[in-house]
């Protein structure tokens, strides 16, 4: 499943970029047929093809791979006072 998720985002990337996948692939040193097997599905690329790919389309890793954005909340610990704050 995540494969064709990551598949189909490199394949609409490389969309915005009006990019063939022969010019993708020799920017990522690699066969075309390669590149074709990721979008598809039938391969996933590895942790250094996707740092390339991030690079390339300027993207988060996150994104190519299909994941949401998280927002974490920091805690504030209301007890505790600090010094100096607002004091000249």
């Amino acid at each position: 499943m995540t494969q064709n998720i990551i598949g189909h985002n490199i394949k609409s990337l490389r969309g915005e970029l009006n990019m063939t996948q022969e010019q993708l692939a020799q920017k990522m040193y690699m066969k075309r047929q390669t590149l074709s097997n990721y979008e598809v599905g039938k391969r996933i690329p590895d942790i250094y093809e996707l740092l390339v790919l991030a690079d390339i389309f300027d993207v988060s890793l996150d994104e190519i791979a299909g994941r949401k954005p998280r927002c974490r909340e920091k805690q504030i610990n209301t007890g505790t006072s600090v010094r100096g704050f607002g004091e000249k």
